[in-house]
């Protein structure tokens, strides 16, 4: 996952300035948008980190007694679950100018 250290991520939620989302993009809704699609690829790499490190632990003939007892993958299960939410993540790297953006059609009218 993208490495959020210098970013400060709240761990609840917060009322936003409409006004500030705008700004940034200069439209309300093209901010959400890029947001929506930022929050989308941190999801898609979370789900794909997660499940590459919980594919270690797959086995073709696993029995009950072993899926119960597997600490590390419910430890990695807890640390993930623990994670703040991909939408969080996306407003805090937008609010932080850490999102690179462009809109082609904005572009190409100049």
């Amino acid at each position: 996952m993208n490495n959020n250290n210098d970013i400060e991520i709240p761990s609840s939620t917060i009322t936003r300035d409409t006004r500030t989302l705008s700004e940034m993009s200069g439209n309300l809704y093209e901010s959400v948008a890029i947001i929506s699609k930022r929050a989308n690829q941190i999801s898609s790499t979370v789900k794909e980190e997660l499940v590459a490190k919980l594919e270690e632990f797959a086995s073709d003939h696993d029995n009950l007694e072993e899926i119960f007892e597997n600490r590390e993958q419910i430890e990695i299960s807890k640390h993930y679950e623990s994670l703040p939410k991909s939408t969080i993540i996306a407003i805090e790297e937008f609010l932080h100018n850490k999102v690179y953006f462009r809109n082609p059609a904005k572009e190409g009218s100049k």
